[in-house]
């Protein structure tokens, strides 16, 4: 089961989500996206929870108050983390999410730790997580199912993006080929390279010159 929330309006159309317990985070660690950005207490058991941020953004587009519902969200859902005041919650993106076969269920280290990033949460703002736990929506999705579909699509994008710039290079060598025969043909037209009518009647001799000659 994975819970779903809705960042407040304002931010933009942002979903939250998080697994029910570790098995269910093993499976969103597995099968996450690249927009996917993971939240964590640190150094403190909590849920593992996820921003997907929209295609092509990163961590840098993440604003205040985004973050801010992120980082309650966090801390509320950490038995030990909701208990006490100035709770430091970590962030990364999920790509730099590291997961070893000595690892326990759940657990996750970083390929980089220089792309984690810390911010601080004072104290639980029940506002904020009352808010955010309204909009709680429980589902069991096809995690393998929605990667490999958005995979699927990737690469459909992709094919057809090499087909647009190889008919681009063929528009283009086509151009280049026509440019040349161009040049080829008003080459073969220059002055010193053509032959007068004077040219040839003194190259030629006429037809009564030639019989002239035979006689």
């Amino acid at each position: 089961m994975v819970f779903y929330f809705k960042a407040r309006p304002e931010v933009g159309d942002y979903t939250i989500f998080m697994g029910i317990d570790k098995h269910e985070n093993e499976e969103l660690i597995k099968y996450g996206f690249v927009e996917d950005i993971w939240f964590h207490v640190d150094k403190m058991s909590s849920a593992h929870v996820y921003l997907r941020m929209q295609k092509g953004q990163t961590m840098d587009n993440i604003s205040e108050t985004l973050l801010e519902d992120c980082a309650q969200l966090v801390k509320a859902n950490s038995i030990q983390g909701n208990k006490v005041n100035n709770v430091d919650i970590v962030y990364t993106p999920w790509q730099n999410l590291k997961k070893t076969a000595s690892m326990d269920v759940g657990q996750v280290g970083f390929h980089n730790p220089k792309m984690v990033r810390t911010v601080r949460v004072e104290k639980r703002i029940n506002e904020i997580v009352n808010r955010l736990n309204r909009t709680k929506v429980e589902r069991k999705p096809d995690l393998k199912g929605e990667r490999e579909a958005i995979i699927a699509e990737e690469r459909a994008v992709r094919k057809q993006f090499l087909r647009e710039k190889k008919r681009r290079e063929d528009l283009d060598r086509l151009e280049k080929d026509k440019q040349a025969d161009l040049r080829s043909y008003k080459n073969l037209m220059v002055a010193e390279k053509m032959t007068s009518n004077k040219d040839i009647a003194q190259a030629n001799k006429s037809l009564q010159e030639l019989e002239d000659d035979f006689m």
